[in-house]
């Protein structure tokens, strides 16, 4: 398929739209649109909460069937997906007002 056959008129748009809708996963128009996602597919979502579930559950009976004396079990850390934050980030804490914004604010 050659692009220019849309400018010399043999490829009308709404094929070239279909043709870019339809893309691959893996090409580079999808990589530059949705980045890292591009490459995850919808058997890697569910797979990824597959684990993230079994993890919760065993965590939960670990719990529950621990001593009240021992230290409880850590809580287990959830698969990281593309377009996730870093779990380990500290969420940032926002720049305290001064007197006159917050006067500004509640006039």
């Amino acid at each position: 398929m050659d692009l220019l056959d849309w400018h010399r008129g043999r490829l009308t748009s709404r094929r070239l739209a279909v043709l870019v809708k339809h893309m691959p996963r893996d090409s580079a128009v999808a990589q530059e649109l949705h980045g890292e996602a591009s490459e995850w597919t919808v058997s890697d979502y569910l797979l990824a909460a597959a684990v993230d579930h079994l993890a919760a559950a065993n965590w939960m009976f670990a719990s529950v069937n621990t001593d009240e004396d021992d230290e409880p079990p850590e809580a287990p850390v959830p698969v990281p997906r593309p377009g996730d934050e870093a779990v380990d980030a500290p969420p940032e804490e926002p720049e305290p007002l001064s007197p006159s914004d917050l006067a500004r604010f509640f006039s």
